[in-house]
């Protein structure tokens, strides 16, 4: 999706241009200061610089992409840490729009069957251009609960729940007249012609065209999967080219306890129909460039059935860490992220596993290993995701570099 080869892994995703020269030294860029700062500083090799120079490799915000990415030069081996419409799928309205086109999209090409496969978001109404439309479906199913969200707004901010169609409407009507803030304004959505070229909007534009701040109501998930009592939601990485307060091994292995290994087996390939199925939503309107990366928060939500139900998308997730535990876990997420984006051009493109990310998808699904069982839905092939299970990361990469620096003492 992000690169000509069109490969994606999922942390337990991927893109690999060109090979490059591998460089005596990578100079980074980035304002964020967390887990990131820490991983970037420690990378043999990379060299930090703080102005607007040059710099190979930049993790920004998503701030400094809408203002600045399409007057800035990039040379062939640069990388920067997002897609300029990421916003396709980490807005709420935008994500469930490109959701429900792919569906209907699955729907005439291959039939209801496939087009099922996408029923894994709740049912959603853009407010208020939608509000007839879910006035009509509310009236259908009185007394179920519903949850409203700022399409643009993250960590909990503005959502509330209701039962009564008499709070939408003192919400639609406290709404009336309310501009939109600078920090709350859409990033401008491009429009791609015939020809190729991208028509993109400032986001001064929008700001004017919107009056109001945008929400989604969302059908509420009433019977999710309690641990101890708890509710909880699933933070899974995935890296275009997982982790959660538990470790999602441990996570998979009290559910397996639970409801055995068949039924596990099954809700983790759900999931992985997720990731895909979701990116595929958004291929043809995400403006490829081969300077991009994206680092996905998903967040899934389990409920009583085993049923992963997708909530959002996020495209700057958290990377301050919360505890040790959480700050281990975020180390080797962005080492292995770096490792998969390669500035260094050590990999050869052909790598199924790098560290904790599996590649799922390179012009079409990747299998596991030949023989292994077929529980994945998703065709006569088995997805090349070893999510939840048990993986010994440093062996893992200790072995792939030395098979790699083996590769080319050989070849030399």
């Amino acid at each position: 999706m992000s690169r000509p080869k069109n490969q994606n892994y999922k942390g337990h995703g991927l893109s690999k241009g060109k090979e490059r020269e591998q460089r005596a030294s990578i100079r980074f860029k980035t304002t964020l200061i967390n887990t990131l700062m820490d991983v970037l500083r420690h990378r043999p090799g990379w060299v930090e610089v703080k102005d607007e120079g040059e710099w190979d490799f930049y993790w920004c915000d998503v701030s400094w992409l809408r203002e600045n990415f399409d007057h800035t030069y990039m040379d062939e081996h640069v990388r920067i840490s997002h897609f300029r419409n990421h916003y396709e799928l980490t807005r709420k309205n935008y994500m469930v729009k490109n959701l429900k086109r792919f569906r209907k999209q699955l729907e005439r090409e291959a039939g209801k069957l496939e087009a099922a496969k996408c029923d894994f978001f709740p049912k959603t109404f853009e407010m208020p251009c939608e509000y007839h439309l879910f006035v009509e479906e509310f009236r259908k199913n009185p007394g179920i609960t519903w949850i409203m969200k700022p399409v643009a707004r993250s960590q909990g901010k503005g959502i509330f729940l209701f039962r009564r169609l008499k709070d939408i409407m003192d919400w639609r009507k406290g709404t009336a007249g309310k501009k939109l803030t600078s920090l709350e304004a859409p990033p401008a959505r491009s429009a791609v012609n015939p020809s190729g070229s991208h028509d993109a909007r400032s986001s001064d534009d929008q700001k004017d065209e919107i009056p109001v701040e945008n929400y989604v109501a969302q059908r509420y998930i009433e019977n999710p999967y309690l641990i101890g009592g708890r509710k909880f939601d699933l933070r899974v990485y995935v890296l275009v080219m997982s982790g959660c307060k538990w470790m999602l091994q441990r996570f998979r292995q009290y559910l397996a306890s639970k409801h055995g290994p068949e039924a596990v087996e099954t809700l983790f390939s759900d999931m992985d129909n997720i990731f895909v199925r979701s990116l595929q939503s958004v291929q043809k309107v995400i403006i490829s460039d081969k300077h991009c990366f994206e680092l996905y928060g998903y967040d899934i939500l389990i409920d009583q059935n085993l049923k992963p139900w997708l909530l959002e998308v996020n495209a700057s997730p958290s990377l301050t860490a919360s505890s040790q535990e959480d700050y281990e876990l975020k180390i080797c997420l962005l080492e292995d992220t770096l490792h998969v984006v390669d500035m260094e051009a050590r990999l050869t493109g052909r790598e199924k596993r790098v560290g904790g990310f599996d590649l799922m998808w390179n012009d079409g699904p990747v299998s596991r290993e030949e023989g292994a069982p077929d529980l994945s839905g998703m065709g006569n092939f088995v997805t090349n995701t070893h999510l939840g299970c048990v993986n010994d990361r440093n062996n893992q990469l200790r072995q792939l570099f030395h098979s790699l620096q083996s590769q080319k003492k050989a070849s030399s």
